[in-house]
């Protein structure tokens, strides 16, 4: 059905590895490969075999639960997406008495009811945007004024702003590599 592949840390594990639940959930034990040190493994990719043939209207969802924290969901494959390497930004563990190992579960479930199939490249825009956001908002604070509670800038601002940023990207590829980071 799928299988599973941790860069740089591990050959190709198939569905057999996973504890299996039920008929569309699937339990990964992250103690079977490196112990405490699950927060170490900051990627997986998983993909479909070639064989298996998932609803249009499905996906195999995949979530990361940390010791004593609930499943967070971190993306998904489908049949038009067959793989996918996702982030595991794995919660902070609890101190509440509950599981010693952190998990990996991989579920079938409907793709519309999934929030978005790659939540690391949704948190990587989010980032994107608040580093332009930032740098916008430190170049008007060097032309601001203050009026109570108000900055007062130019009305050109933005038009600055931007002609800046675009002039600097021209002149250094590596910046706006800074701000995908």
């Amino acid at each position: 059905m799928f299988g599973v592949v941790f860069p740089n840390r591990s050959f190709p594990i198939d569905i057999s590895t996973f504890t299996q639940i039920d008929t569309f959930h699937w339990l990964l034990d992250m103690n079977t490969f490196v112990g405490e040190a699950y927060d170490s493994i900051r990627e997986v990719c998983i993909f479909l075999l070639n064989n298996f043939t998932l609803p249009a209207d499905k996906a195999l969802a995949v979530y990361i639960q940390s010791p004593g924290s609930p499943f967070l969901f971190v993306g998904a494959v489908t049949l038009a997406r067959p793989s996918a390497v996702l982030s595991l930004p794995w919660p902070d563990p609890s101190t509440e008495s509950a599981p010693n190992s952190a998990k990996i579960g991989v579920s079938v479930e409907d793709l519309s009811s999934l929030p978005s199939l790659d939540v690391a490249a949704e948190k990587k825009i989010e980032r994107l945007a608040m580093k332009v956001g930032e740098n916008l908002f430190n170049f008007m604070q060097s032309f601001c004024g203050v009026d109570g509670n108000s900055l007062v800038v130019p009305m050109d601002i933005l038009d600055r702003w931007f002609k800046k940023f675009q002039e600097r990207a021209k002149r250094d590829p590596e910046y706006l590599k800074g701000f995908a980071l």
